[in-house]
């Protein structure tokens, strides 16, 4: 019979498996790294973080927009946007997708180091990638993507506390604060620590009081930490405001619910994972069960929070997997009960891990020599900012919601822009809407009024184009993407 393995040998090559499957992750992103540069958000988060950087000051009012300038708005996300801003002056937008690919990369190792604890490595390292596939609609060059790896560590740690009857460790209130300053969803971490909380509770009632005030006081800090923020409390209170809705919320794609005409990978994995779940007949516990129906809520309402279901769940259920079924435990790795491909890895994962390290570093090289990475023309306007240049176009734009972004970059006051979750309240943005409805002429023909409109910049399937047309204003450019439109004479 073969000796078991040492322990620090397995985590030894917990650590290689997990690092291979990172390089690969890296491989495949990077060939899809344009991909990452469709979202118009991306241009002002960027430009956001570049002038906190030549001006260190954090903003208390608008000063991009010319409808809504002087109303209050904060740089709640202000970490990210420098994160974003720092790869972009160091590398353009190369840099940014670069920055991206790694904090993805980083999750999906670390997302296989927390499964592989409990299960076999290489179905670990075979979970993350599937959880990394299904959320791949997030990758965008925006602050949430730092959060990743955060909310892996997180919730791995606290699950994994409860489950060992432990107190939670002191060092993630660091985290929180490193989230609350990354992104708006920190308040996420104080719902994440009340359903471990809850497994806790479960697990030792009353019988360990000791340990369920420390509980409770790791609960108690989480909101009181996060107030290291440069806005303090209002960082917590404009993400609430969005949490319960405002008039934008409905009308922007990744706040809409789920579609599974849109989405049919992710239904099917949620409904192999509820096959799975009801003739395996697992017992993980009310607590986990309810986070699980939690999870599954928040991303059937709101289609950006996807991350949850498929990241977290896999990390919470994964130690009561390994415990009822014995043969996908890491025990049975341990114990030398590997299948086929298994063993060829273990034999090989140096040369293995080398060789994806090289072609990660040739992708880095091609992506840098051979492809174009930059923003969308369809968020970009490149053509048709380079005619209002040239032109000298003047006065207050009218601009489509996509185009909002790439005015702030440019350093063009917008009508609109993707920062609805503080601005454009007030009946704005439906009323913005509603200009591009049947009937909606006479609305745009007051919105022109009433904030002076100089010059329109529209995608080109905006619905409002033809009334534009009909209130007698001339087409001045035009191209695939965009169309400009000035007053007629």
């Amino acid at each position: 019979m073969r000796s078991m393995p040492r322990l620090d040998d397995a985590q030894r090559i917990r650590l290689l498996f997990c690092l291979f499957a990172a390089c690969a992750a890296g491989l495949v992103l990077a060939a899809f790294a344009g991909s990452m540069l469709q979202d118009p958000d991306s241009w002002w988060q960027v430009k956001v973080g570049l002038d906190f950087l030549s001006n260190p000051i954090f903003p208390t009012v608008d000063t991009y927009s010319h409808t809504f300038a002087g109303k209050p708005w904060i740089a709640k996300e202000w970490l990210g946007q420098v994160l974003l801003a720092l790869a972009y002056s160091a590398g353009g937008w190369k840099g940014v997708v670069t920055l991206i690919i790694a904090t993805i990369c980083l999750t999906i190792f670390l997302m296989g180091w927390f499964l592989s604890a409990s299960l076999k490595p290489l179905l670990a390292v075979g979970l993350a990638f599937v959880a990394a596939f299904l959320i791949d609609p997030i990758y965008t060059a925006r602050p949430h993507v730092f959060t990743l790896p955060i909310i892996v560590v997180w919730t791995a740690m606290l699950f994994g506390a409860a489950r060992a009857e432990k107190a939670p460790p002191p060092w993630l209130l660091v985290l929180v604060v490193l989230w609350a300053n990354l992104h708006a969803t920190f308040t996420l971490s104080f719902v994440i620590a009340a359903f471990a909380g809850l497994d806790i509770l479960a697990r030792t009632g009353l019988s360990k009081p000791r340990l369920l005030a420390k509980w409770i006081v790791f609960g108690l800090l989480c909101p009181l930490v996060s107030l290291i923020h440069p806005y303090g409390l209002k960082a917590i209170m404009a993400t609430l405001t969005v949490a319960y809705g405002n008039e934008a919320v409905p009308l922007i794609t990744e706040w809409q619910p789920f579609n599974a005409q849109e989405h049919l990978s992710q239904e099917v994995a949620m409904l192999v994972a509820l096959f799975g779940l009801l003739i395996s007949r697992l017992r993980i516990g009310w607590p986990r069960a309810l986070f699980i129906v939690f999870t599954l809520h928040v991303y059937l309402s709101h289609l950006r929070f996807m991350y949850l279901f498929f990241l977290l769940v896999p990390l919470v259920v994964a130690a009561e997997v390994a415990q009822q079924y014995p043969g996908l435990s890491l025990a049975s790795w341990l114990a030398d009960k590997r299948d086929g491909l298994e063993k060829f890895i273990a034999r090989h994962l140096h040369p293995i891990c080398a060789t994806a390290a090289l072609c990660v570093i040739g992708a880095v090289s091609l992506l840098g020599d051979v492809y174009r990475v930059e923003p969308s023309p369809r968020t970009s306007a490149t053509g048709a900012l380079a005619f209002a240049e040239s032109h000298h176009l003047s006065g207050n734009v009218l601009n489509s919601y996509n185009f909002g972004g790439t005015l702030i970059f440019h350093g063009i006051k917008t009508y609109i822009d993707g920062r609805t979750d503080q601005l454009f309240l007030g009946g704005f943005t439906k009323t913005d809407d509603e200009t591009g409805l049947s009937g909606g002429k006479p609305l745009l023909d007051a919105q022109i009024k009433k904030y002076g409109i100089g010059w329109a910049l529209l995608s080109s399937d905006d619905n409002r184009i033809p009334f534009f047309e009909e209130l007698g204003w001339k087409r001045v450019y035009s191209d695939n993407y965009a169309v400009i439109y000035q007053p007629g004479a």
